[in-house]
């Protein structure tokens, strides 16, 4: 009961803590590529630690894993470039209603390239989701961008969710390596692929610059991390699902709070649609009357 209640707790505070990332990416005014090259030198400092005192690097990986890593360390940092992104365009609210969508590019992936079946309750709840992702799009924002640029921030969230999938299925593929070690290395290849846009000539001189950083890589990636994981070993999957929607709430109520972000009708329509569709697709609701499978000629 006590490992339960820790591992709840550690979610909780995880998905807290990433409920504000989209505040403190906006209110640091760091440049994107800046924020995210440090973003992964000072996670992979925090992660390597946490490796090392878990012994994890004494533990061998195959080529084919590593490179498996890697990959999926690509797709992380796209999706973070992507979501980051979003938020100046269509809101921090809106950005991350849309990038809930991620379970059902998960589906999706898993259907094409695990064989995974497609159930009808699933298919319905990937409608639901989709007519919210519509409704969001055609939705004009609030906070002042004009239409052009809300719709790219709405298209950036939802590539940031299918890159996130990526990454989803790829760690999947490396079932039995410990996921503090798939982290560091997916961190490590994104200072890699961050280094030549950042502006490391130019480094940063004020220790107000500097603390950002630290955060950005310490706390929101380091901490966030070791919790998360931590929380998922110990927590049943419902469990840890439910606990998982605290972050686009906690991201709805800081935007609404900091920035005075309102959604309009549509949008709060849309985004609700997103949010309960994911939800009822993560604990298995089905409606009345439904079918809960596809006829085998149609499952895939």
């Amino acid at each position: 009961m006590q490992t339960q209640l820790r591992g709840a707790l550690e979610m909780s505070v995880a998905m807290v803590i990433s409920g504000t990332i989209g505040w403190f990416v906006v209110r640091s005014g760091q440049p994107l590529p800046d924020l995210l090259f440090w973003r992964c030198v000072f996670g992979a400092a925090t992660l390597l630690v946490v490796c090392l005192a878990l012994g994890l690097l004494r533990r061998g990986l195959t080529l084919r894993s590593f490179a498996l890593a890697a990959f999926g360390g690509v797709a992380l940092v796209v999706n973070w470039v992507l979501i980051f992104a979003a938020f100046s365009h269509a809101s921090i609210s809106i950005a991350t209603a849309v990038y809930n969508t991620q379970p059902f590019m998960l589906v999706a992936l898993g259907a094409l390239l695990l064989s995974e079946r497609l159930t009808a309750m699933k298919a319905i709840w990937l409608c639901i989701a989709f007519a919210g992702v519509v409704l969001v799009a055609q939705a004009k924002s609030g906070g002042g961008a004009d239409g052009s640029s809300y719709l790219i921030g709405v298209l950036m969230a939802l590539g940031a969710a299918f890159c996130y999938a990526v990454a989803a299925i790829v760690a999947k593929k490396l079932d039995g390596i410990a996921p503090h070690l798939i982290a560091l290395i997916q961190v490590c290849v994104g200072i890699l692929l961050l280094a030549p846009f950042a502006h490391l000539k130019a480094l940063p001189a004020d220790a107000a610059t500097w603390g950002v950083h630290l955060t950005m890589g310490v706390v929101y990636t380091g901490l966030v991390f070791v919790l998360l994981y931590g929380a998922l070993q110990k927590l049943s999957t419902p469990v840890a699902g439910a606990l998982s929607f605290i972050y686009p709430l906690v991201a709805i109520g800081v935007d609404y709070a900091a920035f005075g972000q309102r959604l309009g009708a549509l949008q709060l329509v849309g985004a609700a649609a997103i949010l309960i569709a994911a939800a009822g697709m993560t604990f298995g609701w089905t409606l009345p009357g439904l079918p809960r499978r596809l006829p085998a000629a149609e499952e895939r």
